[in-house]
């Protein structure tokens, strides 16, 4: 666990919208901790350097609560659909080994064969890993990938120790020739034929 991941809560006992609405003016956040089969704790985070740390999927904080330590892993984060304000976050109980089920963004990586697109089928890829060794992302190279290339979950390359839940054959990564593209090749192939077939009936005559 990194040093940057460790935040202070406040353990809070008054609960509303109300009171969320006090707590986010003061720059603070609602949470709630579950899991392990232990009873919610209702907390309140530092605003500002929590808004940083879940900007990367699946964060992992390790948080002091009345000075001792709880490490959990981001579940949930509700914003405000307009104003993109945090307005509460889920928070679930993990320990140090214990293996967690997560979605992986997929990264593509690499140059395809030139005139060709990558289409991104799947962002997430959904793994089986341990709490506290997270990836950040799965990269998928489609370096060279000529038109018609498909790679599913089942080609993925995985971080060490991680076993893949999706669907082995979903397709996470297609390559192929743009419709405009094959549409302007069709459309000279018949103008080269039609000159072809008048140089021809000139040739004849």
């Amino acid at each position: 666990m990194s040093e940057d991941n460790k935040v202070v809560a406040e353990l809070r006992e008054n609960f509303g919208k109300g009171f969320a609405r006090r707590l986010r003016a003061a720059g603070k956040i609602p949470a709630v901790i579950y899991g392990h089969g232990t009873d919610p704790q209702h907390v309140a985070l530092p605003g500002h350097q929590v808004a940083l740390l879940i900007r990367r999927a699946n964060a992992l904080l390790d948080l002091d609560i009345a000075g001792k330590s709880q490490l959990v892993l981001v579940k949930d984060v509700q914003k405000d659909p307009v104003r993109q304000i945090i307005e509460h976050i889920d928070l679930l109980v993990v320990r140090k080994g214990e293996k967690v089920q997560v979605d992986i963004p997929v990264t593509v990586v690499g140059e395809p064969f030139p005139g060709t697109i990558v289409n991104l089928e799947n962002t997430t890829v959904s793994l089986e890993v341990e709490a506290t060794h997270i990836p950040q992302n799965v990269e998928v190279s489609v370096e060279g990938a000529e038109d018609g290339t498909q790679i599913t979950a089942a080609d993925l390359t995985l971080p060490a120790g991680a076993a893949l839940l999706t669907d082995p054959e979903t397709l996470i990564v297609g390559v192929s020739v743009p419709l405009d593209t094959l549409a302007a090749e069709e459309q000279i192939a018949e103008a080269d034929a039609e000159v072809a077939e008048e140089q021809s009936e000139g040739d004849q005559n």
